[in-house]
């Protein structure tokens, strides 16, 4: 797979590239966002993943992750020394597939890289399918995958729709954390729990309905379909 890795400091790139390269990854390294989005035009130039560092030195990294977005649906994880459930949900929002805490593990890391890889590709090869679901105001077109809120279009990032898909398939059922994970992330690696906690917070504000994903203590969460 072809990585785009987005790091103003050399000697962490270098050491980073030489980790990803023994495990199969082809790396480009980008200094700047500048670079970033030069090596992805056209069409994301086919990378299957950007690691992209948030402390960029001529633009900041949730700017060049809105731009990114706006070229490319190549999954984007941002690195970030922002541990704060704010300032993920910001960088979600802006259309980040997921994003990792500094200072990471390794493993960490790559299992991220092979999660939103594979549900990258599970997307692009997945035939079309038809139907919607329908939750009081709330419109899931499944073929599309686009959300709407009495009529307006709401924009999700792809493990935030899987998120609502999933759960809207079944209103009122309590779906297990780890259940979740499994089909959402595809992984049963403990620490995506926190990542999942992350997207519920991100559908809850985008949507603008905070009691429509109900959080079950201990167990996991249940979708609480709307009124009409």
């Amino acid at each position: 797979m072809r990585l785009l890795l987005v790091e103003d400091d050399n000697h962490v790139a270098a050491a980073l590239s030489a980790v990803l390269a023994r495990h199969g990854f082809d790396v480009t390294h980008a200094r700047s966002g500048e670079e970033a989005l030069q090596a992805l035009v056209p069409e994301g130039a086919g990378y299957g993943v950007v690691l992209l560092d948030l402390g960029l030195p001529d633009q900041d990294g949730y700017e060049v992750c809105g731009k990114i977005r706006k070229l490319t649906g190549t999954p984007v994880i941002m690195v970030t020394a922002r541990a704060d459930v704010r300032s993920r949900i910001h960088g979600l929002n802006l259309g980040a597939d997921d994003y990792v805490v500094k200072p990471y593990d390794t493993g960490e890391l790559l299992a991220r890289i092979h999660a939103v890889s594979r549900r990258s590709v599970a997307e692009d090869s997945a035939a079309p399918g038809d139907g919607a679901l329908r939750l009081g105001s709330v419109r899931i077109e499944l073929p599309t995958r686009q959300v709407s809120v009495d009529g307006s279009v709401v924009q999700l990032t792809r493990k935030e729709f899987d998120l609502l898909a999933l759960l809207a398939q079944r209103p009122g059922v309590v779906f297990r954390r780890e259940q979740i994970i499994s089909e959402v992330w595809r992984t049963s690696w403990e620490g995506t729990g926190r990542t999942l906690e992350v997207h519920v917070a991100s559908l809850r504000s985008k949507l603008r309905m905070p009691a429509l994903i109900e959080t079950v203590r201990g167990v996991g969460y249940r979708l609480v379909a709307p009124a009409a």
